[in-house]
Parts: C-alpha cells; sequence; structure tokens
C-alpha cells in the first residue's frame, strides 16, 4: 500500500519464482544425482569410520552392519530434512505465503537431493532384501510413497513446496533412532544417556503424529486449493501416504519405543536381547 497526496492506493504484490535452473531438467538431475552420490557416501564412510573405531560395529553380522550404516545416513538427511520443515512452518517466504503453489530456490534444492536420497534409499533397501533374503513390507511401502511422492514433486513442477517440506520435518526423529540403536548395540541401553535419547525419541514420535494431523488440518482447509494447484496423480500418491502415516505407521513405530524404554531389546531383528556395557569390556577401544 502506497499513500500520495492523501490517497490511499495499492501495489501489487511481487511473486518470487525460483531461479530458471530449476526448471531446466539437466540442472534437476544433476541435483538428484548429487544427493544420491551425497548419501552413498555418508553410508560408505560410516562404514570406514566403524570399522576403525568401534568393536561392537567389527563384532554385528552383515545384515546389522548395514543397517548400522543406514541407520547413520538417516540420521544425517533428518538433519537436513527437520532444517526444511522448520524453515517452511516459521520462515516470512513464498511457501508461507501461498502454501498451495509456493515455491523457493531453497525448496527446489531440498526437494531434489531429497529425492536422490529416497533413490539410494530404495536401492540399499531392496539390494539388502535380496542379498538377505529378507523383507520388511511397511519399511518398503514407507520408502515407495516417498520416493514416488518426491519425483512427482519433479515432474509436476507446479505443485507448492509447502507440504513436501513439512512433510520432510516427518524425519525429525531420525537422528534420535540412529543413537538408541547404536548404543543399543554396543550395550548401554541401561544408562541414563540412553534412557534419556529414548524419551526425546518418543517425543519426536509423538511430533510426527500431531503433524499428521496439522497437514490433514491443513489439506482439508485449502481442498479447492489443493484440487485446483495440484496434479491427480500427486493427490493419489500423497493422501494415501497420510493415510498410512496416520494411522498405520507412526502409531506402530511410536508404540515400539515406548515399549522399547520399558524392555530395552533389539526388535529390528526378531527381539534379540542386548549385550550390557558393550560386547567386550574392554576400555582401549571405542564401543
Amino acid at each position: 500500500m502506497i499513500m500520495d497526496s492523501g490517497q490511499v492506493t495499492s501495489q501489487p504484490l511481487q511473486i518470487h519464482k525460483p531461479s530458471a535452473e530449476f526448471f531446466s531438467w539437466e540442472y534437476r538431475l544433476h541435483l538428484i544425482a548429487a544427493g544420491f552420490g551425497f548419501y552413498t557416501a555418508v553410508f560408505l564412510l560410516s562404514h570406514f569410520l566403524s570399522v576403525g573405531l568401534s568393536r561392537t560395529y567389527k563384532s554385528l553380522p552383515a545384515k546389522e552392519k548395514v543397517f548400522w550404516n543406514l541407520a547413520a545416513t538417516r540420521g544425517v538427511f533428518g538433519l537436513q530434512s527437520t532444517v526444511a520443515g522448520l524453515r517452511a512452518l516459521t520462515e516470512e517466504s513464498m511457501l508461507f505465503r501461498d502454501r498451495v503453489s509456493g515455491q523457493e530456490d531453497w525448496s527446489w534444492f531440498h526437494v531434489l537431493t531429497a529425492t536422490g536420497f529416497f533413490v539410494f534409499e530404495n536401492v540399499a533397501l531392496h539390494t539388502s532384501s535380496v542379498a538377505f533374503w529378507s523383507f520388511d513390507l511397511p519399511l518398503a511401502t514407507h520408502h515407495f510413497f516417498a520416493l514416488a511422492g518426491y519425483a512427482g514433486a519433479v515432474v509436476w513442477d507446479s505443485t507448492g513446496h509447502f507440504l513436501p517440506m513439512v512433510t520432510l520435518l516427518m524425519e525429525m526423529s531420525t537422528p534420535f533412532t540412529c543413537i538408541s540403536w547404536m548404543l543399543l548395540k554396543a550395550g548401554y541401553a541401561h544408562t541414563f544417556f540412553w534412557k534419556a535419547n529414548q524419551w526425546v525419541m518418543i517425543h519426536m514420535f509423538h511430533c510426527r503424529m500431531v503433524l499428521s494431523y496439522y497437514m490433514w488440518f491443513f489439506s482439508c482447509t485449502h481442498w479447492r486449493e489443493i484440487n485446483a494447484h495440484v496434479s491427480l496423480p500427486q493427490r493419489l500418491l500423497f493422501f494415501p501416504g497420510l493415510v498410512l502415516l496416520t494411522f498405520v505407521l507412526n502409531p506402530i513405530w511410536t508404540h515400539k519405543k515406548t515399549m522399547q524404554l520399558l524392555n530395552p531389546v533389539d526388535w529390528n531383528f526378531g527381539n534379540k536381547p542386548v549385550p550390557v556395557n558393550g560386547p567386550k569390556k574392554d576400555k582401549s577401544h571405542t564401543n
């Protein structure tokens, strides 16, 4: 609004558009590949550091070593996702002002690198399933919806990025899940630090549930705009995925993490009992 000679005149709102390079498929594919390469590097770095520093890691079966490195990789992605989600919710950006169709350069970066991460996750999950003759249906379903949803946001590029960024905030629990599982395998599940981390992790899972309720509230209050600006394939992916998270995965995982606090067992591998104070009491090595 502009005051001129006692009269109020309106000035059109200047709408920020993402840089033109984000609409180049070559640039998009480069960032997706960069995301895939970065998280593959995190996975490998976790392996090499753990081989050199952790007796616990060296004592694990091959399948659990893969899970250890995946937990570390998911933890790093969780940090990126938490920053992206909180920025979308708290920063006065185009995403916040136009929550259905708004986009920013930084949101494009997270959409593309997250797509690369979910490609990595699916490759790692299915390769591990074939190698070890095992299959985690809930996790595979979750990863399918994650990859399909973010790949869809790349293909149907008129879709706003507010919901994709808020969805990334669901990963807020993964750093604490990583710490919990590694300390559990090292035999420190009865320490104060592990229990404190477990309490925070359980709180994060409850926050995930509240966040899913917020996404339902947002979708219901912006139903017309979503139907107008979000493509049908995207809606067919998003809402079944949100149903799965809200009513199946989040409650199951929250329950399991809560029960794990009361009875520390490794439910990822058949409720195996865990060692106490590490597999070997050797103070000259890091557990």
